[in-house]
């Protein structure tokens, strides 16, 4: 039987310091090839929950598996299974994108022909051949998400966690990263994706988890959970689950 792509069961966590939990008696699925969506308002636990997700935070009660493994527990080959775009860029400004990659991917534990293979690839696609020698910090915002993105995907994941991959960019460029992330989904790519981008969100999510004060409180298809609370949108159905008050 084939594993779930994720698997989270009891899970909690607090901040050292702060006696609310972030996450509370959390539990969720993802199936393998989802392209599924986490999302709440502001301090709901998305970003802890995806930092829980890929061992960036540690957890002592509960469970959070990975195709069957448990994170805390084989941090390394766990590393190997998924790919991370967070918010805050993640590479080194100073250098060019080949160097980044060429770091990255020997991080990754990709042999030399395989990173220049892949980095001649990801620069092609990604329209960045033209800027591939030239320091990262000369790039647009648009264009740093693009490296961001290239990054995470040059191991070839399993499993892609999302944490607001097209904040700051044109349309064009969200257009652009939108429409390859739905082809690396198509070969099997598992999405695990988070945003307040919600009208891109309704085009690349089939399925979505909202949750708010680090508790899930829906849990579907995006479709069945517009049926189920009568709205034609995933921002009528945000304001719907979750309130219209300020949230800091």
């Amino acid at each position: 039987m084939t594993p779930p792509a994720i698997h989270i069961e009891n899970l909690n966590f607090e901040y050292k310091g702060n006696t609310r939990k972030a996450v509370k008696q959390f539990n969720l699925q993802v199936e393998q090839g989802d392209r599924f969506g986490i999302f709440g308002p502001n301090g709901a636990g998305k970003t802890t929950l995806m930092n829980l997700m890929t061992g960036l935070l540690p957890y002592t009660t509960g469970s959070v598996q990975l195709i069957g493994h448990e994170v805390k527990n084989n941090r390394r080959f766990i590393n190997t299974l998924f790919g991370f775009v967070p918010q805050d860029f993640s590479f080194y400004h100073e250098l060019s994108p080949v160097e980044n990659m060429e770091f990255f991917g020997a991080w990754a534990g990709l042999h030399k022909m395989e990173i220049q293979h892949k980095t001649d690839d990801l620069l092609n696609i990604m329209s960045l051949q033209g800027v591939r020698n030239k320091p990262v910090n000369t790039f647009s915002g648009g264009m740093k998400r693009r490296v961001n993105l290239a990054i995470a995907v040059m191991h070839e994941p399993q499993i892609l966690f999302l944490d607001e991959p097209t904040v700051g960019v044109d349309v064009q460029t969200r257009y652009a990263i939108i429409g390859y992330l739905k082809a690396l989904n198509a070969k099997g790519t598992t999405l695990v994706y988070t945003s307040h981008q919600l009208k891109e969100a309704e085009d690349l999510c089939n399925k979505i988890a909202m949750i708010d004060e680090g508790r899930i409180i829906a849990n579907n298809t995006l479709s069945e959970l517009l049926k189920e609370h009568k709205q034609d949108g995933l921002e009528g159905l945000f304001l719907n689950l979750t309130g219209r008050e300020y949230r800091d």
